[in-house]
C-alpha cells in the first residue's frame, strides 16, 4: 500500500520528537490521535463521542462516532437504539458501543493550533515520567551536572536529561557557583510534582561524604571496609567511623590512602573540609573516646539505658575536647548517636561530693539514722532508698560495721519510708484527678502519674493520644546548634522503646487498636522492610561497573 507524503511526514515527526526528547513512538502518536480527536470534536460537537487513531505503521488516520446502544434513545448524538444497532452489529447489547466511521477532516488554523497545543502538552507529560521514572530509584546516587542558574543561592543543574536543585542550605558555606560550572552532588529526594519531577540534590549531606570515600577507597566498595557513621559540620570539620572485616587490613590507613592521597581527593571535593577518620568499635565507650580524638579522655562512666556518657578529662585537655562552639563533641555525638557530657577532673570530683552529700542526707532524713552509717551507705554505691529497700541484705551486711541484724532494720525502715510516700503520692494523684485507669499500665509509677496530671495527661485517651516525643523529650538541630526540649517524663530518664510500648498499651485499653492490628501492621512494616533491603541489594550489585572503575582510579 502505497503511503501518501503527509501521513509519512506525520510519522517522521513522531520519530524525531521521540528521540529528542527519549520517549516511546507509541507516546507522541497517541498524542496526535488525541489532538485530531479534539479538532474533530470542534466540527462535529464537544458531545459527540469520537475516537481517532493512527496506524503507527501507515500513518493513516481513521476518524469513529462511537454511540452508545440504548433501550430509549435521550441524544442521537451520543445514543443509537438496540434495532438500529443490530442493524450494524447482530450481536450488539444494550451498553455497547457501535463505531460509525467520519469522513476525513481538513484542520483550519485554529483547529490546527488547538492539535498542537494538545500534542505539545502530551509530550511534555511523558516526558516529565519518563525523567521521574528515570530517577525516582536513583535516590542515594552521586551525579555530575552542570550549572545552569542560580537563583537567590538556590543552584539549578542541568543533569543532561533534566533540571535538579540545590538549595541554598543544601550547599557548602562560602561555595560559590556560576553559569556552565561542573558540580557534583547526592540525590536525597525526588518527587512528583504538578510542575514536573523535583530533584533535590545536597553537597551537605552526610551520605555525600561517604559515597566520596567509596568511590575514592576500593576496600569500601569491596566491602572489606565498612563506613559505619558519618557526620560533618559541612565545610568545617566530619568525622567518619570505618572498621575492617580483614583484620590484615587498616581500615584507617586505607581510607588515607598514600601520603594521604585519598583523603585528600575527598577534602578537595569538599572545600577543604577536615575530616577525622575514627575506628569503629563495638565497645561503646572505647568508640566514643575514639570519637573525641585528638583530645585525651582520663575516664568514662556509662548510662546504657539512656544513652549517654559522662566523659572526664584533664583540665588541660577541656578546650580540645569540646572544640570551637563545641564542634568536636558535637560530631562525636552524632557520630557514635550517644550524648556526651564532658567534665574535667576537677568538675567529676565536686559532681561525686555533691551527690556523698546528697544521698548522705537522703538517707539520714528517710531512715531516720544519723550521719556515719548515711554516709557508709552512700559510699557503698548506694543512690536511692529504693536500693536499700531491695536490695539482697547480705550486700548491706556485707559494709563494715553493719550485721544482718541492722541490715534488716534499715530495709524495713527503707520499705516504711517508701510505703509512706507512695501513699501520699497516690492522694496527690487523685486530687489532680489522673484516672485510676492509668495505675494498670505497666512501668508507670504513681510519681509518673503524679508528673503526668500535672502536665494535664490525666485520662487513658489523654496518654493514647501522647507522642514518644511528649513523654521523653525531642532535639532540634537548626545552624549547628543543638536545642534539647523537655518531655514530661524526663526526669524518669524513661527510654524511647518503653515509652512507646507504654502507649501502645494505652491505646489498646481505650479500644483505638487491638493487639491483632497491631501485630499485623508490625509483620508488614518487616515484610516490606525486606522487600527494600532486596530491592538496595540489586540496585548495588547493578551499579557496581561504574563505581568500581571510579573507585580504582585513585589507586592507579
Amino acid at each position: 500500500m502505497a503511503v501518501s507524503a503527509n501521513r509519512l511526514e506525520l510519522l517522521q515527526i513522531a520519530d524525531a520528537v521521540a528521540r529528542e526528547k527519549s520517549i516511546d513512538r507509541m507516546i507522541v502518536i497517541q498524542a496526535m490521535a488525541d489532538a485530531i480527536q479534539k479538532a474533530a470534536r470542534s466540527r462535529y460537537g464537544q458531545e459527540t463521542n469520537i475516537k481517532a487513531d493512527i496506524d503507527p505503521k501507515t500513518g493513516d488516520i481513521k476518524l469513529q462516532r462511537l454511540l452508545e446502544v440504548v433501550e430509549n434513545v435521550e441524544d442521537y448524538t451520543t445514543q443509537i437504539p438496540l434495532d438500529l444497532a443490530r442493524d450494524k452489529n447482530p450481536d450488539a447489547q444494550i451498553g455497547d458501543h457501535i463505531a460509525e466511521p467520519l469522513p476525513p477532516m481538513d484542520f483550519g488554523r485554529i483547529a490546527a493550533q488547538s492539535a498542537k497545543q494538545v500534542i505539545v502538552q502530551k509530550v511534555r507529560e511523558a516526558e516529565r515520567d519518563q525523567q521521574f521514572e528515570e530517577y525516582k530509584d536513583r535516590v542515594g546516587e552521586i551525579v555530575n551536572g552542570t550549572v545552569k542558574r542560580v537563583e537567590y543561592g538556590n543552584v539549578i543543574v542541568d543533569l543532561g536529561k533534566g533540571e535538579a536543585i540545590i538549595r541554598r542550605d543544601e550547599t557548602i558555606p562560602r561555595e560559590n557557583f556560576k553559569y556552565g560550572d561542573r558540580v557534583r552532588a547526592y540525590i536525597y529526594d525526588v518527587r512528583r510534582e504538578q510542575r514536573g519531577p523535583q530533584i533535590f540534590l545536597s553537597r551537605t549531606h552526610p551520605q555525600f561524604m561517604a559515597k566520596l570515600f567509596t568511590m575514592e577507597v576500593p576496600e569500601i566498595y569491596d566491602g572489606v571496609i565498612e563506613l559505619r557513621s558519618v557526620a560533618r559540620d559541612p565545610g568545617s570539620r566530619a568525622k567518619i567511623a570505618v572498621i575492617s572485616n580483614d583484620s590484615s587490613i587498616d581500615p584507617v590507613g586505607a581510607c588515607v590512602g598514600m601520603r594521604g592521597s585519598r583523603v585528600q581527593a575527598v577534602v578537595g571535593e569538599l572545600q577543604g573540609e577536615k575530616i577525622d577518620i575514627i575506628p569503629w568499635s563495638p565497645d561503646a565507650a572505647s568508640f566514643i573516646v575514639n570519637a573525641l580524638q585528638p583530645a585525651e579522655v582520663s575516664k568514662v562512666v556509662l548510662d546504657e539505658e539512656a544513652e549517654r556518657i559522662d566523659v572526664v578529662v584533664p583540665d588541660d585537655q577541656l578546650s580540645l575536647a569540646i572544640g570551637r562552639r563545641g564542634q568536636n563533641v558535637r560530631l562525636a555525638s552524632q557520630l557514635t548517636g550517644w550524648e556526651i557530657d564532658i567534665m574535667t577532673e576537677q568538675e567529676e570530683s565536686e559532681r561525686r561530693q555533691q551527690e556523698f552529700t546528697e544521698n548522705t542526707a537522703r538517707f539520714m532524713e528517710a531512715l531516720n539514722v544519723d550521719e556515719m552509717v548515711a554516709q557508709l551507705l552512700a559510699s557503698e554505691g548506694f543512690g536511692s532508698i529504693e536500693e536499700v529497700a531491695y536490695v539482697d541484705s547480705e550486700e548491706i551486711s556485707s559494709i563494715e560495721g553493719f550485721d544482718a541484724e541492722t541490715a534488716e532494720e534499715l530495709q524495713a525502715r527503707a520499705r516504711e519510708f517508701l510505703e509512706k510516700q507512695e501513699q501520699e503520692l497516690d492522694e496527690e494523684r487523685k486530687s489532680l484527678g489522673v484516672e485510676d485507669a492509668l495505675k494498670e499500665i505497666d512501668g508507670l509509677t504513681t510519681a509518673m502519674l503524679v508528673t503526668l496530671g500535672k502536665n494535664e495527661i490525666k485520662t487513658l485517651e489523654d496518654f493514647a493520644g501522647c507522642a514518644v516525643d511528649d513523654l521523653c523529650g525531642w532535639i532540634e538541630r537548626k545552624d549547628g546548634e543543638v536545642q534539647r526540649f523537655e518531655g514530661a517524663l524526663d526526669e524518669y530518664k524513661v527510654s524511647r522503646t518503653d515509652a512507646e510500648a507504654m502507649i501502645m498499651q494505652a491505646r489498646i485499653k481505650a479500644g483505638w487498636v487491638t493487639e491483632e492490628e497491631l501485630l499485623a501492621a508490625q509483620q508488614a512494616e518487616e515484610a516490606e522492610g525486606d522487600e527494600e533491603g532486596g530491592e538496595a541489594e540489586e540496585t548495588a550489585t547493578a551499579d557496581q561497573e561504574p563505581a568500581a572503575a571510579a573507585a580504582e582510579a585513585p589507586q592507579a
